[in-house]
């Protein structure tokens, strides 16, 4: 069969008995008389008889069955014929089918295209017939004559004897008994098991249970059956099953279930199921025998609060439970989640057929949620699964009275091609079916916001944990804020949790930066080991207007649904917090901290602030020593920085880091500044530091940047810039000192030439990255008028000892000037400010010209 609802009801219609059944016999043969009834199913209701066809052969009857038609109720019967020591042909044998009424119908065998013509010596052959007998709806009073073919007498057929039924036979197994028989040559015990009856929004289902023990030494597959439940009125509903596969074991025991929708008004006393099977050499459906069920109970499906329902799956049994169920109002909705917990509890793994969720309110509404996690899920024996679940639920809906509905699917395709073969309203073809299973009440707990540094603990379908809220800090980005949510998970388990891919999304009151947020965390952490932890940073760019008293943090997987081409979402963690920034803890002036991440383990530590004035801002700026706590070479993260100012104020600052490897033992520096208001105070300074990243991983020194985690303030010990001559002054990483300058010019001329002496060294005890300085030179002549020269290291300042840089003004009024004084003035160009280095004055010499020497 290719239907697995087919194929569920194909098998329990495979029961074929194989009892005889008693002939009153009108020949010599036999001599027996109808016999009483018994409760042995192995001879149904009757005692073995056989009608003796000639001196060879002679024949039984068994199997008699009857199936409604709408062209005419079919008959089938199988007869046995048993052969002596010579070889017979059936050809030369027949049976017909008399009924009450008096008519008379030629049997036909159903395999006719395969039916083997002869018999070997001894052999026993089962041969099924049918006939079309009308409106005659009862095997009461029906004779089955048997014939041989005589060419010696009228008609070419000698009546050899008659099988009569008894009055009291029945083809129907009573309750309470089982019926041995075989499937597909294999032997097995059937017997009813149940009947319960359902009530669901206006409709009636009917589940019914059937048992099959297999007695033979073969696994039992599907012989491809139909089941019906059958009215004491004559009305037949087929039966589907959502069992998704049909195997019987050798020696095992298996009840399968059954459901079908029928009419509200029906009666549902005496009701039996009725097996069959589709000949399709006759394209005929064919009554098998049938199973009495029980008295119809209805079920209490209703669970409570902190309780489990058992349900049945393929013989397993399988608890479903509701946990951590929590509600909050929003948006006029009130948000629920909880989590369904399954636990097989067989011997065997199964896999649960099509359910359907839905929340129902105490006035029957519905709420429909989403299932998809839950159908076809496999379970191994004694594993245990979480599935998390949410719903929305207006609040109009009164809360504390809400139920889970858990509801099994049998759809239209394992419906068959009809749902009845009588009048009595039943589902037409195609018609799904929603079976309640349970009715989960849910325990109606208020969510509780997470509080930072709190450790809770959250089971689901990865494991059990535990974790916390570490902090939540919100700091500048460029034209937004950032706001940062760092967590903490803790494997509490006795085994390894596996965690996913994980991804994060922020809510903050009725604004939803799901897009937008970005998780943080050593992508190879895949595995916790028992107690082990992990931390990940959650964060999100926000307008820097925004404000908000709550923030809700979501953690979930996802992965691609390949039939509707979507991404698919499985929860991992959900919570709400106080939308409460955490202050950060000050390292105090002159310590260190240190900065974690794998292989960019490194200890930072202030070399020095200093305050520059400029002629409309104030430049911060800062010098930190790197040094790397890694065994090997490494690249370091790139830092990112902000200073704050003692009125809270925070300023970006400008980095510059190495783009070298970090070796074990060397310093890196690394510098940052920024510029100040000239109004701002300079006591009290502030750096905020930490790595920076670009999405799921830390950003290299220079690159872009799209945030940073695990910041850290450092108090700063800043100084400003008091420098007033031209020695030693220092811009990393070199040290520039003017050890003198002589400045002449010839009388009576409009040049002047300065000549500088000058010591330019490198600073070599640390690695830093490349520094662009703009120093500009600005030379004020005794007339009082400037001129600047820009100074470009290594083009017209070179490194070493005694060198020396030389420049010519001109200008016409030099040609009367006879003496005095210049001075040389020192500038670093720093963030578009000009930031005075140092000055120094010198002499001006004036040496006679060729004229007055002569």
């Amino acid at each position: 069969m290719g239907k697995q609802e087919k194929t569920w009801a194909a098998i329990l219609i495979s029961v074929i008995i194989m009892s005889p059944l008693l002939p009153q016999m009108s020949t010599a043969a036999s001599s027996q008389k109808g016999a009483q009834t018994t409760n042995s199913m192995e001879d149904l209701t009757i005692n073995p008889g056989f009608v003796q066809l000639d001196s060879k052969v002679r024949v039984s009857l068994q199997d008699v069955n009857i199936w409604k038609q709408a062209e005419g109720n079919i008959l089938s019967y199988t007869l046995v014929y048993s052969n002596g020591s010579s070889s017979a042909s059936l050809m030369n044998y027949f049976s017909k089918v008399a009924t009450p009424g008096g008519s008379v119908v030629q049997g036909s065998p159903v395999n006719a295209e395969g039916f083997k013509k002869s018999l070997i010596s001894r052999e026993q052959r089962r041969v099924t017939y049918y006939a079309n007998i009308g409106q005659v709806d009862s095997l009461k009073g029906l004779k089955f004559p048997m014939y041989i073919w005589a060419d010696h007498v009228s008609g070419f057929m000698k009546h050899t004897g008659t099988f009569a039924l008894p009055e009291n036979y029945s083809n129907q197994t009573v309750y309470g008994n089982s019926r041995n028989t075989t499937m597909n040559g294999i032997p097995v015990t059937a017997s009813s098991q149940s009947l319960e009856i359902y009530k669901y929004s206006g409709k009636v289902y009917a589940k019914v249970g059937f048992n099959l023990v297999n007695k033979g030494g073969k696994v039992l597959a599907d012989p491809g059956y139909k089941a019906y439940l059958t009215s004491a009125g004559g009305s037949s509903f087929k039966l589907s099953s959502s069992q998704t596969e049909f195997k019987v074991q050798p020696g095992e025991k298996k009840t399968i279930y059954y459901f079908t929708e029928i009419p509200p008004y029906m009666n549902t006393k005496n009701m039996k199921l009725q097996f069959t099977r589709m000949d399709e050499t006759v394209k005929l459906e064919l009554g098998m025998f049938s199973f009495k069920l029980p008295a119809a109970t209805t079920p209490d499906l209703t669970v409570g609060v902190g309780k489990t329902k058992k349900i049945t799956v393929n013989n397993n049994t399988v608890e479903i439970g509701i946990q951590n169920a929590s509600v909050y109002g929003e948006n006029d909705k009130g948000n629920w989640s909880f989590q369904l917990r399954l636990k097989n509890t067989g011997n065997k793994s199964v896999t649960l057929p099509t359910y359907e969720l839905a929340v129902r309110s105490s006035t029957g509404k519905s709420f429909p949620i989403d299932a998809k996690a839950l159908s076809g899920l496999t379970l191994k024996p004694l594993e245990e699964k979480i599935i998390p679940l949410n719903a929305q639920i207006p609040l109009e809906v009164e809360q504390n009275t809400l139920q889970l509905e858990l509801m099994e699917g049998v759809g239209a395709e394992n419906m068959g091609d009809t749902g009845i073969t009588d009048k009595g309203g039943a589902p037409e073809a195609g018609t799904n079916l929603n079976v309640p299973v349970a009715y989960f009440t849910l325990p109606y707990n208020l969510h509780t916001d997470t509080q930072k540094e709190t450790v809770y603990r959250e089971t689901n379908q990865y494991g059990t944990y535990s974790y916390s809220l570490q902090s939540l800090h919100r700091f500048p980005w460029k034209d937004e804020d950032i706001v940062i949510a760092k967590l903490k998970i803790t494997n509490t388990q006795t085994v390894d949790l596996h965690l996913p891919k994980l991804k994060g999304a922020l809510k903050m009151d009725r604004q939803d930066f799901s897009a937008s947020t970005e998780l943080f965390m050593d992508k190879d952490v895949t595995i916790l080991t028992p107690g082990e932890s992990t931390e990940m940073n959650v964060l999100v760019k926000v307008p820097y207007t925004l404000d908000f008293s709550t923030l809700k943090l979501d953690l979930f997987s996802t992965a691609k649904d390949e039939k509707e081409d979507t991404e698919k979402k499985t929860a991992f963690l959900s919570l709400t917090t106080p939308g409460v920034m955490n202050s950060l803890e000050t390292v105090k002036r002159g310590g260190n901290f240190t900065i974690f991440g794998k292989g960019k383990n490194a200890e930072l530590q202030e070399n020095k602030t200093t305050l520059f004035e400029g002629d409309h801002y104030n430049v911060v700026y800062t010098e930190m020593l790197l040094s790397s706590e890694e065994m090997r070479q490494t690249m370091m993260a790139g830092l990112q920085a902000y200073f704050r100012t003692a009125d809270g104020q925070l300023y970006q600052a400008t980095a510059s880091q190495s783009d070298t490897l970090a070796t074990p033992g060397i310093k890196q520096l690394v510098t940052f500044m920024a510029k100040l208001p000239k109004s701002v105070s300079d006591s009290d300074l502030m750096l905020y530091v930490g790595p920076g990243i670009n999405g799921d991983q830390y950003s290299e020194p220079g690159g872009e940047a799209t945030g940073f985690v695990d910041v850290s303030a450092l108090a700063l010990s800043s100084v400003r810039y008091m420098k007033s001559n031209l020695s030693q002054i220092s811009f990393l990483p070199f040290t520039l000192s003017f050890s003198n300058s002589k400045g002449s010019k010839i009388k009576g001329s409009d040049s002047m030439n300065i000549t500088v002496n000058y010591d330019l060294m490198r600073d070599k005890d640390y690695d830093m990255g490349t520094i662009d300085h703009k120093l500009i030179l600005k030379i004020m002549d005794p007339n009082g008028q400037a001129q600047e020269k820009s100074l470009k290291i290594g083009t017209d300042l070179t490194e070493g000892s005694n060198n020396t840089y030389t420049v010519t003004l001109t200008n016409s009024m030099y040609k009367d000037l006879n003496g005095g004084s210049y001075q040389l003035i020192l500038y670093e160009e720093m963030l578009g400010e000009r930031i005075k280095l140092g000055s120094q004055s010198y002499d001006l010499y004036v040496e006679k010209g060729l004229e007055e020497q002569d």
